[in-house]
C-alpha cells in the first residue's frame, strides 16, 4: 500500500525486488546520508537494507512495515 508518492524533483528510492516491508528507519522530515539505511526488505528469505543513493532530507515515505511491494515501487523520496 503505497502511502505517499515522491514530489518533482526528489530522488525516489524504489524497491529492487519484490518482498516484504520487515521494518521503515526513517521517517518524513528526517535528514539521511548517502548510504544511510531507508528500510529492510524481506525476499527470498533474506533480508536486505535499502540505503539511501543520496544525502538530503526524507519528503515522502512510500511504505509501512508489513506492506508487500514489487519491484520499483516507491519506497521513499529524498529532497
Amino acid at each position: 500500500a503505497v502511502t505517499e508518492s515522491a514530489p518533482s524533483g526528489s530522488t525516489e528510492i524504489t524497491a529492487p525486488m519484490p518482498g516484504t516491508i520487515l521494518s521503515v528507519v526513517v521517517s518524513k522530515g528526517d535528514s539521511v546520508k548517502e548510504g544511510d539505511v531507508i528500510c529492510v526488505l524481506e525476499a527470498m528469505k533474506m533480508e536486505n537494507e535499502i540505503k539511501s543513493t543520496t544525502s538530503g532530507t526524507v519528503v515522502a515515505v512510500g511504505v509501512a512495515k508489513g506492506a508487500t511491494v514489487n519491484s520499483g515501487d516507491l519506497l521513499a523520496a529524498i529532497g
